[in-house]
């Protein structure tokens, strides 16, 4: 998204993509309200409902004592007030796709970074590898965006803090069958015991995810296929039939859930920003719009810079100070989740009810949409500066 954002404001732009293409299984394939209103900026929001697509307004819960939503997009001020979901290959080719009317971007496909060009202690370029032999290509700015286990990270000598989230997910796809359950607002969440089943509604499949404690892969592995298919009946027996669709274990993808944060984003001619900086829980699905967001923020402070030839390092640190504290703040509510409730739900062998205080506070009219902002902007919404 930053190559892009670049582009447009005549800054060249040469992106660097490790993969021969953009397929990536069970990746961030949400699309906040936040990025819409931002691609809307750029007039490109129409163009992306044209992509086949879901939406999801908000989850149902399934407890106990009944459903619970926790928070309803359908309430916001937004042209958009809904999640999209797209899948992230289309979503990728359609961003450069964009990028590519802007003689200023480049896009370079299977381009493995094996070294920082370092010069006075300022990076001035990486060089890489592709196909045809190693290359070396020199910038007045880096950018690493090269996701959780980013290889410039590493380069630069960046140590992330990392916190514990107590549990990973397992990501499949289950078939939709005649005579499909309705899921109200688009996704769903079945507890069963020790485990929470999530249902997100895609155009011809369910994406499905099993939460479990973490440090229980191997268990649950070597429990095979068919304690899987028990866990999804458990949760909700409404997808036991899906559920025979899984016989085999390379069905299921796990996802080792993480959230981190670097101390410091950035080193002169060295900016990281989404998943190189900060890694973000699952939890509420924002991870790609906090990237984006990132990428927005680098745009609205580093384009002029950039188009003169002198970024400094008090340009990069101010993208660090406006993004920082936004992501300190959510990820310190994702972490609030995760300890005080879906925590208490995986240890469980019970059936497990909703807290009173979440009921309490989600009929609160002052405080019941906040959830549902936080989840589409996150504690601070993003503009574009320059449209």
């Amino acid at each position: 998204m930053l190559s892009l954002l670049l582009a447009r404001r005549g800054v060249p732009v040469t992106l660097l993509e490790m993969h021969k293409d953009f397929d990536r299984e069970f990746r961030g394939d949400t699309v906040h309200p936040s990025v819409m209103e931002i691609l809307d900026q750029l007039g490109m929001a129409e163009k992306l409902h044209e992509i086949p697509h879901t939406r999801v307004s908000g989850p149902t819960l399934q407890f106990a004592n009944g459903p619970f939503r926790p928070f309803n997009l359908g309430r916001l001020k937004t042209r958009f007030p809904y999640i999209l979901l797209v899948p992230q290959v289309r979503f990728l080719e359609f961003i450069t796709c964009e990028a590519a009317r802007y003689p200023q971007f480049k896009l370079v496909m299977h381009a493995n970074v094996t070294k920082l060009v370092e010069e006075n202690g300022a990076v001035r370029g990486v060089r890489y590898t592709t196909d045809d032999g190693v290359h070396e290509i020199r910038a007045a700015l880096t950018v690493g965006a090269d996701g959780r286990f980013s290889l410039l990270r590493r380069l630069a000598g960046f140590e992330p803090m990392k916190t514990s989230p107590p549990m990973d997910v397992l990501w499949f796809r289950l078939p939709k069958l005649p005579g499909e359950p309705e899921i109200v607002g688009g996704a769903f969440g079945g507890i069963g015991r020790g485990r929470i089943l999530i249902l997100l509604e895609r155009t011809d499949y369910w994406q499905a995810g099993l939460v479990f404690p973490k440090g229980h892969y191997q268990e649950l592995r070597a429990a095979g296929v068919e304690a899987v298919r028990q866990s999804i009946a458990e949760a909700d027996p409404r997808f036991a039939k899906h559920a025979e669709s899984l016989t085999d274990w390379r069905q299921l993808t796990l996802l080792s859930v993480e959230s981190n944060r670097c101390p410091l984003w950035h080193k002169p001619g060295l900016l990281l920003i989404g998943d190189a900086a900060h890694v973000m829980s699952p939890v509420g699905g924002v991870g790609i719009n906090y990237a984006i967001q990132d990428a927005v923020v680098a745009a609205n402070v580093l384009g002029t810079p950039l188009k003169s030839g002198s970024v400094t390092d008090n340009d990069l640190a101010e993208v660090q100070r406006q993004r920082e504290w936004p992501t300190r703040v959510i990820q310190s509510i994702q972490s609030f989740m995760q300890e005080r409730l879906i925590a208490g739900v995986l240890r469980s062998q019970q059936a497990t009810n909703v807290p009173w205080q979440l009921r309490l506070f989600v009929r609160i009219p002052y405080l019941r949409d906040l959830p549902s902002y936080l989840v589409a902007f996150g504690p601070r919404r993003v503009r574009l500066c320059d449209v």
